[in-house]
């Protein structure tokens, strides 16, 4: 279990928001934490740490009028921390490649790939036809509904009719390198992590996938580690003392140094 960092970037600014709680409509969303350091300021704090692999989440709609604003501070952590990162958000076949040139290692890809409420073969296949499967990773964010949890798009608001089980993992396994996947219903709140969906992605295991969600303690990382079998990965937010919660950063570096 590796620990990958997280730099989410809304109106311009380094956040921590409750991810049920994103709005298109007036770019809005729930706060928990607002930065007054720029990105590249946690991308060299992750570089000095040696923590890679982490993901850049842009969360504006990319016709919002501070998604160039969103994209400039991402710029900044990748000039800070080349290949150090992903890169999410308003992601597509035409511009993946300027984010990869930016500096991102992989391009992370929810909403092009997933929306009507389906899986567009079309342009996943475009994806890896334009940066390789090797350096895309899909999202597959989710929330539960009627016992299942289903993948949501459009900065988590809408519904697919695509389950997260074995069958939907093997399938997609073949266009990517890796997953990412936050619990939304609990993303951003620090009140536990979603136990049956960790357990879910646990026993998979054929290609990397990274848990996000509601981790509050090292209790929880002791958990996800048990209930993913040791396969997860695990980021950390609104917890972490850096984005205003209460887990030392330096607390959870050390962990993981002993983890591994």
């Amino acid at each position: 279990m590796r620990f990958r960092p997280c730099i989410d970037i809304h109106n311009g600014s380094v956040k921590q928001i409750v991810g049920g709680s994103l709005k298109d409509d007036k770019d809005s969303a729930e706060e928990n934490y607002v930065s007054e350091s720029g990105a590249d300021f946690y991308a060299e704090m992750y570089k000095k740490n040696g923590i890679s692999g982490g993901h850049i989440i842009i969360l504006n709609h990319k016709d919002s009028r501070y998604y160039e604003a969103d994209v400039e501070q991402a710029k900044k952590a990748l000039k800070t921390y080349p290949k150090g990162f992903q890169i999410g958000g308003g992601i597509n076949s035409e511009n993946a490649e300027g984010f990869l040139d930016m500096g991102a290692s992989h391009v992370i890809v929810t909403s092009h790939v997933f929306k009507d409420g389906r899986i567009h073969f079309e342009n996943l296949e475009g994806l890896v036809k334009a940066v390789g499967r090797e350096r895309l990773v899909l999202d597959l964010s989710c929330r539960k509904r009627d016992g299942k949890y289903y993948i949501v798009t459009d900065r988590w608001q809408n519904f697919t009719d695509v389950v997260i089980d074995n069958h939907t993992l093997d399938m997609l396994s073949e266009f990517c390198d890796e997953y990412l996947i936050h619990a939304v219903d609990v993303e951003g709140k620090a009140s536990g992590i979603e136990k049956e969906l960790a357990a879910c992605l646990g026993q998979w295991g054929r290609k990397p996938i990274t848990y996000a969600g509601g981790v509050s303690s090292f209790d929880d990382l002791d958990s996800l580690k048990h209930l993913g079998c040791g396969r997860l990965d695990v980021t950390i937010g609104s917890a972490l003392d850096i984005f205003g919660g209460n887990m030392p950063y330096r607390n959870v570096v050390d962990y993981f140094k002993k983890e591994n």
